[in-house]
């Protein structure tokens, strides 16, 4: 290890090698799954994918086209009107994605170490959040698939002798778009309410993180999911996602990444008005006030932003904190980044991994230059760092205003713009100030507070007194533009259904 101005820098030789089987699934050139076939594509082509934390080929995937897409719509067409997953039933159903949980959990070693290499986050990070969450989702749908229930009521007005009820129908085809900032869990996350609710599916992962997303592939089918219920097409955005989102036999798109690119996939669904879900980007703010906790609020106000290099679209990128403690709260969130240990994921040590790629860093790297020229002030951080790879130091920006690019675009990075203020209203009004709504954080030891605050905030999930908490029977999604509809909990199960009113006049 070498250590520069308090950032720890692993090097290469002190990470270990890949495993056996994670070496032996990069081998050779991986292939798409179609209707229960692994197959490459359609043109023969494949593209490379880049270890970022090194800048090195990791290994290849096929490269889909339009061509692909409508193979594997075909599949999944047949599969939902064949009704052969309706057939399994809902108990079936929930066996088979129990299962799924379970295969992740026996292989979560090999799908944590692909998850690191494929996209940097330190391996402690992929197995014991990314990868264990993948399970409990598949678990927590599963225990959904029988429960999901119409009900029966008498009419508001009518006749006397009318049974009335309503059913839960599974929309039918829903293309599912992940990103890829947490790629295994995020295809957990819509799979898995998707296969409970009874759709058949087109996956497609992101081009820079699509191996987790394969090697899920391979356990679906393990567990005993029918082929064509679940299709897999790797390839880029403009080729395969904007093909899924224009198809006219795909009935529901689920998608999650920029709002950029949300507004692309509306507009190209528009063809057969497709249900849409879409998680879109985020600037949420992380408010403290003058009585919070410190040993409390500056650890979780720094793990908001530089958890997973802030690549995490709830990540707490704008701070508020009243004038009494302004120079304490920015000083120890820049003492905690200077500690931040940066490296290669695959090293125990590292707590920090690189962005995903030299596109993304050269973004990072030019937000932080645009808020310097604008008037704020450089606290920590905002460099290139180590001589391979896509490294950005966690950099914290003082003295922001509203104004500044960086502080009203979304930078998917480790850079926290930081501000002062005096009353809770104005706080209010700067936090709400934004075109994003996705999440919020509130510290503060006056309860009362916390709650009146919490109501006011335009944001999709507040924490109190933490950041960033989900969980799966809960919904989660934005206001404004953070996207439209909810993953999660019993919402996000009925957003890959129908609801159907039968009346009848007995």
């Amino acid at each position: 290890m070498k250590a520069v101005k308090g950032i720890v820098m692993s090097q290469e030789s002190a990470f270990p090698t890949m495993s056996q089987p994670v070496a032996e699934f990069l081998r050779h050139p991986r292939p798409m799954l179609i209707g229960g076939t692994w197959t490459p594509a359609a043109a023969g082509k494949n593209m490379e994918v880049f270890n970022p934390a090194t800048g090195r080929v990791l290994g290849q995937v096929a490269a889909g086209d339009g061509e692909d897409v409508d193979r594997a719509v075909k599949e999944a067409r047949n599969a939902f009107d064949s009704g052969i997953w309706e057939s399994v039933g809902a108990e079936g159903r929930g066996r088979i994605l129990w299962q799924v949980a379970d295969l992740i959990e026996k292989n979560i070693d090999e799908l944590s170490e692909l998850e690191c290499l494929d996209n940097g986050m330190p391996f402690r990070d992929a197995k014991f959040f990314f990868a264990a969450n993948a399970a409990r989702c598949f678990r927590y749908f599963a225990g959904c698939a029988d429960k999901i229930h119409g009900r029966s009521s008498h009419l508001s007005a009518g006749p006397a002798g009318v049974h009335a009820y309503t059913v839960h129908e599974p929309v039918g085809v829903a293309a599912l778009i992940v990103p890829w900032n947490a790629p295994l869990m995020m295809a957990a996350w819509k799979l898995a309410p998707a296969l409970a609710a009874g759709c058949t599916c087109v996956l497609k992962p992101s081009k820079e993180t699509p191996f987790s997303a394969l090697r899920l592939g391979e356990l679906l089918l393990e567990a005993g999911t029918p082929a064509g219920v679940v299709n897999i097409v790797t390839g880029s955005g403009e080729a395969v996602g904007t093909a899924l989102a224009e198809h006219l036999d795909v009935d529901k798109v689920s998608f999650t990444g920029s709002t950029e690119v949300g507004r692309c996939i509306l507009r190209a669904a528009a063809g057969n008005m497709k249900k849409l879900s879409l998680e879109l980007g985020g600037k949420s703010p992380t408010i403290v006030f003058d009585d919070a906790d410190l040993d409390t609020a500056i650890p979780g106000v720094s793990q908001a932003i530089f958890a997973n290099s802030g690549q995490i679209c709830v990540a707490g990128s704008r701070l508020f904190v009243q004038k009494k403690l302004y120079e304490c709260v920015i000083a120890g969130v820049a003492a905690h980044a200077e500690k931040l240990r940066l490296g290669n994921g695959m090293d125990p040590e590292t707590e920090m991994g690189p962005l995903i790629s030299a596109r993304q860093q050269t973004h990072v790297l030019s937000m932080v230059e645009s808020g310097l020229r604008e008037g704020a002030e450089l606290v920590t951080g905002g460099k290139r760092y180590g001589e391979c790879g896509y490294f950005v130091t966690p950099t914290v920006l003082g003295r922001t205003q509203p104004s500044m690019r960086a502080v009203r675009e979304e930078i998917f990075g480790p850079v926290l713009c930081a501000t002062s203020f005096d009353e809770p209203e104005e706080a209010i009004r700067a936090a709400n100030g934004s075109r994003y709504g996705l999440a919020a954080s509130i510290w503060t030891r006056d309860i009362g507070r916390a709650h009146a605050v919490a109501k006011a905030l335009r944001a999709g999930t507040v924490g109190i007194n933490s950041h960033g908490f989900f969980d799966y029977s809960f919904p989660h999604g934005g206001y404004k533009e953070s996207g439209w509809g909810r993953e999660h909990g019993q919402e996000g199960l009925l957003e890959y259904m129908e609801t159907k009113s039968v009346f009848a006049l007995l």
